[in-house]
């Protein structure tokens, strides 16, 4: 790793691709030397010394970068990943991690054998009030059950379902709120159109856990309103995770007393990006982010094949 800033190469400049080339700009650090897209309208957004190419393989395989982020459609990125594996840089790869298991599951096993560093970008793992939740927990005994309501209008796609596409990230804070994966999964579909924009869905998602805990998770795309509330119950509290409102963390006795609990301002993708620095920094086998994805991609699969 060479010193100063670090030299990093991004597969991708959509939608969230774009996000992660203002907050690479904006942050302390970081230098986007590299870009892979066929956009030709993206070179407005970057610094005149990035290097931009139409062929990915370009960057995922550079040999002068510290680490490689690859934001593009899921089914492509286990092709990406494995490219950057091959020539030792980093990862940090967006959810879902694939769409498909036994592909999700190779990866670890070459990810493995290189000592790679590999990353998944579940991006509400990385928010301060999720970590502070987290950390709070331990403190509570048994999680009794969780209960979910999540979504926005949109993003309406036709390459990847609303269960893959925000099922996600609920999926991925039981999984790490738990320290286990479902063993029984049941998917209702509460509302199904065809908008304007594209396919909209609202679903609820049935999750049971090794432990007996229940999740009950309610993601849609069709929602007026955005709308996150996560909610942990344990004995004699319940703590919820909410990260549209002020108070992104709050605590709720059974009592019905509700106290409102501070946490850091840090933003999510601040923290994704710096995380994914320190392991780079670090320069030792890092894959609990890679095996976190693995088990999100078994979950949707269980889910997939219960509908």
């Amino acid at each position: 790793m060479r010193g100063g800033p670090l030299r990093l190469g991004l597969v991708g400049a959509g939608r969230w691709g774009q996000v992660y080339i203002k907050t690479l700009e904006r942050l302390v650090g970081f230098s986007l030397v590299r870009l892979a897209s066929n956009n030709s309208e993206i070179k407005s957004l970057v610094h005149e010394e990035c290097q931009i190419s139409g062929n990915w393989q370009e960057v995922a395989s550079a040999d002068d970068l510290d680490g490689v982020i690859i934001a593009t459609p899921p089914e492509l990125h286990a092709q990406m990943v494995l490219a950057a594996i091959a020539a030792s840089n980093p990862v940090l790869v967006e959810k879902p991690l694939t769409i498909d298991f036994d592909e999700a599951r190779a990866l670890l096993d070459v990810a493995e054998k290189q000592k790679a560093i590999v990353h998944v970008d579940h991006i509400h793992l990385y928010h301060p009030a999720f970590r502070a939740m987290k950390l709070l927990g331990k403190a509570l005994g048994q999680v009794q059950s969780i209960y979910s309501v999540a979504g926005d209008w949109g993003p309406f796609r036709y390459d990847i379902p609303v269960l893959w596409d925000r099922g996600c990230h609920d999926i991925a804070m039981c999984i790490d709120i738990l320290g286990e994966e479902p063993i029984k999964a049941s998917v209702r579909i509460d509302e199904n159109q065809l908008t304007e924009y594209g396919p909209g869905e609202r679903i609820t998602i049935l999750l049971t856990f090794p432990s007996g805990v229940n999740a009950n998770l309610e993601i849609s795309n069709l929602f007026k309103k955005k709308r996150r509330s996560f909610a942990v119950q344990y004995e004699e509290q319940t703590l919820i995770y909410d990260d549209i409102n002020k108070v992104a963390l709050s605590r709720k006795w059974n009592s019905g007393v509700v106290e409102n609990i501070d946490i850091s301002k840090v933003l999510p993708l601040d923290q994704v990006l710096m995380d994914f620095a320190t392991a780079i920094r670090r320069d030792k086998i890092d894959l609990e982010g890679l095996k976190i994805g693995i088990q999100v991609v078994n979950a949707l699969d269980l889910c997939q094949k219960s509908m």
